[in-house]
């Protein structure tokens, strides 16, 4: 009976989305379409766009209610789809919405998620300070949520983290986790210090005590990344520490360097 309720609910939704594109969509949503893929547009509306399957699968998942519409491919009306605002559309006007080269076919036009204000519970604050690649900063909120941990705090001057790249890169990542932004370093630290965050790291390519033997690195402290550019921004008090590398190599890339600090705090937990 079960199997039957769910399969009569997936046909009944494949069915009304068949019936929507009978419909055409309006000029105010294909206009809000394209303008969600700048971030002034983003901006001002309060929106965002999530393309693919699995980042489309990931944010009904976490947060079904945040989704406006849907616009799907011919032949491609996924089970996970709770919505009843669906599109279906030829593939040759579908590729006309989207920013992929080789989209799967679906999109969906989603609120942006309110940021809490509550107490971070997390063990460590993880913050990026104007890290401005969208595949890095998504690849570290992904590897973060992936991770467990429920926040992720950056500066300005860093990439809008609902940005269609990001939001790929992240696998949607962004609507199950709370992302605050501050204009600097030292309002990010006045920030956490106001939550009971006392020690910052700084990460550094070539100086400061190794992660793998800073004892308090994650002890109600904060972690932070700098871009591949620029490095970190300095912050009064702050400890640097770094990645040994053996090889004697320049510096690893933002999200490789992330992923190691992360998963050594995976690896602690888990002893």
């Amino acid at each position: 009976m079960e199997f039957y309720c769910a399969t009569s609910i997936y046909t009944l939704l494949k069915m009304m989305a068949m019936e929507k594109s009978l419909e055409q969509l309006s000029k105010k949503q294909l206009n809000l379409i394209k303008l969600l893929y700048t971030r002034h547009g983003r901006k001002k509306s309060g929106m965002c766009i999530c393309e693919g399957l699995r980042c489309c699968e990931e944010l009904f998942h976490a947060a079904p209610e945040l989704v406006e519409f849907t616009v799907c491919c011919e032949g491609v009306v996924p089970d996970f789809i709770t919505s009843d605002e669906v599109y279906v559309i030829p593939k040759h006007d579908f590729e006309k919405l989207t920013a992929t080269v080789n989209s799967q076919g679906i999109l969906a036009v989603t609120r942006r998620p309110e940021v809490s204000n509550d107490k971070p519970e997390d063990s460590f604050i993880l913050a990026l300070d104007k890290v401005g690649d969208p595949g890095n900063f998504g690849t570290i909120m992904r590897t973060a949520r992936a991770a467990g941990l429920t926040e992720l705090w950056f500066t300005s001057g860093s990439v809008d983290p609902y940005n269609d790249k990001v939001i790929r890169s992240a696998m949607a990542a962004q609507f199950s986790m709370n992302l605050r932004v501050f204009d600097s370093l030292d309002s990010l630290a006045e920030a956490a210090r106001s939550n009971g965050y006392r020690h910052f790291f700084l990460t550094d390519p070539h100086e400061g005590q190794s992660l793998y033997t800073e004892n308090p690195l994650y002890e109600k402290t904060v972690v932070i990344i700098g871009s591949e550019a620029h490095g970190v921004s300095d912050l009064a008090g702050a400890k640097r520490v770094t990645i040994p590398m053996p090889g004697n190599f320049e510096s690893l890339n933002a999200a490789q360097a992330a992923t190691i600090f992360i998963f050594e705090y995976v690896r602690r937990i888990s002893s």
